[in-house]
Parts: C-alpha cells; structure tokens; sequence
C-alpha cells in the first residue's frame, strides 16, 4: 500500500506530460461557413406612363447603359409643341421691346403733341372771348343796360371755355409724356420681365425634354435580371420598379470568425471561397470585418456552435462566370496571422 502511494505523484506527472505532448501546434489559417450575398439594384422609371417595350426577361444578364424598357412619350412630345409655340410668342415679345420705337411711332406721338397744344391755343382765345363778354355784360348789368340773363349766360360759357382749356392742357400733358415713353422705348423692368417669360417656357420645355429620355430605362451597371415585375402595355407609376437586377459578377461570401481568431484577420488580406460542389475555390479577399460581436446565425452547423459569440466577415472575390449565386451556403479558407 505504501509502494502505491509513493508512485501517484509520478503518475500524475506522467499524465500532464502527455496531455501536452497531445496539444495541438496553433493552425496558420481557419475554415468558416457563411453564404452568398449580392448587391440587387431596383430598376425603376423616372417617369410614369404606358410600357411600350420591354427588352428583358428573368435570368438575362445586361450591361451598363443597355435599355431595357421604353415608355410612351406622346404627351410629353405634345406637351413641348405647345411650350414651342409660346417659347415663340415669348420671344418676339421680347425682340420688340428690344427693338425699341419705330421712327414713325415717334413722329406720331410728336404730331398728337403738337396737335394738342394747338387745341390749347383754340381753346384759350375761346376763354379769352367768353371772359370779354362777360365782363362787358357785367358793366351793362351795373349800368342798368342789359339783362341778368345775358350776364348769366355769358358767365356759363366763360366756365365751359375754362373747363375745356383745362382738359385740353391734361390732354396735352399725356400727349407729351406718352411721346415721351415712345421716344425712350421699353423700361429695363419690361425687357426682364419679358426675358424671364422666355426664361419659364425654356425651363418647361427642357422639363418634358427630360422626360422623353427618362422614358427609356437603362442599366446602370452590368448584372443579371433576377425578376421582372411588369409586362408590355402596363401603366405605371413614376420610379416604380420594373425589374430587380442582381450583380453578381461582384458578389461575396458572408462568413462568420470565432471571436478568439478575429484578431488574428486583416482588411485585405487573401482568402479563398469553396462551394458544394468542390474543387478549387474562388481567390478573393477580405473586404470587410464587423466592429460588433453576434451569435452564429442559426443555418450554421450544430447548436454548440450557434451558441458562440463570432464576427461577421466579407469576402470578395471575382464572381464573373457565375459561379456563386446569392444564398448559397459556401466556405472560406482564411490564413491566420
């Protein structure tokens, strides 16, 4: 009894021996699971109206500027021939204010001046008569020599002739001011007002304009058409969507790192991405690394390794021929540091 108590404490220094000789040599890189993920692009019409043609269907793939949809565009075709036409009345508007008088316009005005100072002469010996025979009714009157009548009648003409040389002399004074506004031509606020309804009908024509070719929609980038929304003859609303192009040719994995070895990742450094399928896998590199910590989504492997804390990581890589298709389950070889 006393021989076997004396061996325990060799043993249990035999055993930790062992354990670290059976401890695995740190690895140089990991393998992880995640899926694919691709950017979808909503392909939608600035402008509403009736679908005439639609040039794609699901699964095309389509380049950057190809249209891929046209819209009816005779309202708005319509719609500018009338802006045309007042854009033309606008301007000649304006080219006549520019333009100024016309010499026969100014002699004109001149010669209803001259005809209205002409009136005032007339009128004024009227006033001056009609004054002489009143007071020479008036002394009549105080003489005893003539009648209260005559004196009145006298009176009612001199008021008459003065009414009339006053209206002559407004008469003339508008004359003279309006020949005057002839002979200057068109106020600077007229000219700009008259550019600025130029300026409007521009505006509103090169509006529909846009319009025309925002009916036909193009790609923004190249892709692939992952679901059309509409058909031909259709009416849509503006930016309403047409079809969903996906694309792939820059699509990536999206994997989750344990905790311990995120630090051990660096932006841009090598990676590679295998399928199902097998064989060899696709080169990439990591893009991206979440600055926040999550649970393993739970399509990740068994429950035990839902449970654990990890971060998500972006690889990118070259998806040109197709390869990779978004959703599909992948894994990455990521070297470690």
């Amino acid at each position: 009894m006393r021989r076997l108590l004396t061996r325990l404490p060799l043993l249990a220094l035999l055993a930790i021996a062992a354990a670290g000789c059976r401890q695995e040599a740190p690895t140089n890189s990991v393998r992880v699971s995640g899926h694919v993920e691709a950017d979808d692009v909503q392909l939608a019409a600035e402008v509403g109206g009736r679908i005439l043609e639609l040039t794609i269907a699901e699964g095309d793939r389509v380049v950057a500027g190809q249209v891929i949809a046209r819209l009816d565009t005779r309202d708005a075709a319509l719609a500018i021939a009338r802006l045309r036409a007042e854009r033309a009345q606008a301007d000649a508007q304006l080219r006549l204010l520019l333009a100024g008088s016309r010499q026969e316009d100014i002699r004109q005005a001149a010669a209803q001046v001259t005809a209205a100072e002409a009136d005032i002469g007339a009128v004024e010996s009227e006033l001056i008569n009609a004054q002489a025979d009143l007071d020479r009714y008036e002394a009549l009157l105080k003489a005893n020599a003539g009648s209260r009548k005559s004196r009145d009648d006298a009176q009612a003409r001199r008021d008459v002739a003065r009414d009339r040389v006053a209206a002559a002399q407004q008469r003339a004074r508008a004359m003279s001011e309006g020949a005057a506004r002839v002979k200057a031509g068109a106020r600077r606020e007229e000219v700009e007002a008259a550019r600025a309804r130029v300026a409007v009908v521009d505006a509103q024509i090169a509006t529909f304009e846009k319009a025309i070719g925002d009916a036909a929609v193009t790609a923004p980038a190249a892709g692939m058409i992952t679901s059309k929304l509409v058909n031909v003859g259709e009416i849509i609303a503006p930016r309403a969507p047409l079809a969903v192009m996906t694309d792939l040719d820059h699509a990536w994995g999206e994997v989750f790192v344990d905790e311990p070895l995120v630090p051990r990742l660096a932006l841009g450094q090598p990676a590679t991405l295998y399928t199902d399928a097998g064989g060899v896998g696709l080169p990439g590199k990591v893009t991206f690394i979440s600055p926040k910590a999550e649970f393993t989504p739970r399509n990740v492997q068994t429950a035990e390794e839902r449970s654990r804390l990890v971060y998500r990581v972006k690889v990118t890589v070259d998806n040109s021929k197709g390869v990779l298709k978004p959703g599909m389950p992948v894994e990455a070889e990521l070297p470690l540091r």
